[in-house]
């Protein structure tokens, strides 16, 4: 089994990445929906890791 190494990160540092992943994907001619941006903002402030916010992007997005 892998050992899985969790890095902390501030609420600033969470914001900076996603403003960075919305602006790169709006170059790309992407919109990102509410639903998106309101999971965006629960892991900004925490409620959600990195993990979840992956897995609930792919499920809105990604076909089966």
């Amino acid at each position: 089994m892998a050992a899985t190494t969790v890095v902390e990160t501030t609420s600033a540092e969470r914001a900076r990445r996603v403003s960075e992943a919305i602006h790169s994907g709006e170059m790309e001619g992407l919109h990102v929906d509410a639903a998106t941006v309101a999971d965006a903002e629960e892991y900004i402030v925490g409620d959600i890791g990195s993990d979840e916010l992956v897995a609930r992007v792919r499920a809105r997005y990604v076909p089966c």
